[in-house]
């Protein structure tokens, strides 16, 4: 079989987020680290490949179970493989396909803007030197909309796939998205979940069993929110 299942959502930003665009150059007073934008509007833009490879880290470490001896992407294993993409020691079609993110409620922000700019300060230990730097984030309370596409190639693998799929959203939920986690940057909820079958010959309650099947590892990560 072949088909295809579209898998949108939103991606709310809980804290402000930190993705860079890189800069060889900042002049005296500048930003030291930017956000990556969109070329087009000038707005904060999430890649997707950004959201790809953090759901398959996630994934990884809570296979291997030891976060400190990863495996190579090539020993990823099978489904993590197949869902990701592999090019070692063959080549792998992923079968999950990651768009770039871009900002939804963009209007709601309109007076303030969406970035801001955060200053931190590293302590020399030695010698108790401040050394300022500036960091921008997306602001909290952004919205990005998420589009993922999923090739559905074998009817038996589609509920193992979607169930790792889960696992990694909700495991992100948990974590952080771009840099900085560890001081608070990037924390994320995804609301909103919808399955759409593009040319698919899954049955229609198998679509709405893994829609459920998102939303309900997506819901369970409410508790940490409270």
């Amino acid at each position: 079989m072949y088909g295809k299942i579209l898998i949108q959502c939103e991606l709310e930003l809980l804290t402000g987020m930190h993705i860079g665009g890189g800069a060889a150059f900042s002049a005296i007073g500048a930003v030291d680290k930017p956000v990556i934008r969109d070329p087009a509007t000038n707005d904060p833009v999430l890649p997707g490949s950004s959201l790809k490879g953090k759901l398959r880290t996630l994934l990884a470490r809570s296979i291997s179970q030891d976060i400190t001896n990863m495996p190579d992407y090539k020993n990823d294993g099978p489904v993590l493989c197949r869902l990701f993409g592999a090019s070692a020691p063959q080549i792998i079609h992923s079968r999950l396909q990651f768009s770039d993110c871009f900002v939804q409620n963009k209007e709601h922000f309109r007076a303030i803007g969406l970035t801001e700019v955060k200053a931190e300060n590293a302590i020399n230990r030695a010698t108790s030197v401040a050394n300022p730097r500036q960091i921008e984030r997306v602001i909290s309370g952004v919205v990005f909309g998420v589009n993922i596409v999923y090739d559905a190639m074998e009817e038996c693998e589609v509920r193992e796939d979607f169930t790792y799929l889960a696992r990694g959203m909700k495991l992100l939920q948990f974590d952080y998205l771009g840099g900085h986690g560890t001081r608070g940057y990037g924390r994320v909820r995804f609301r909103n979940l919808k399955l759409t079958p593009l040319a698919c010959s899954l049955s229609t309650e198998l679509i709405t069993e893994l829609a459920e099947m998102l939303q309900k590892e997506v819901e369970d990560c409410e508790l940490f929110r409270l």
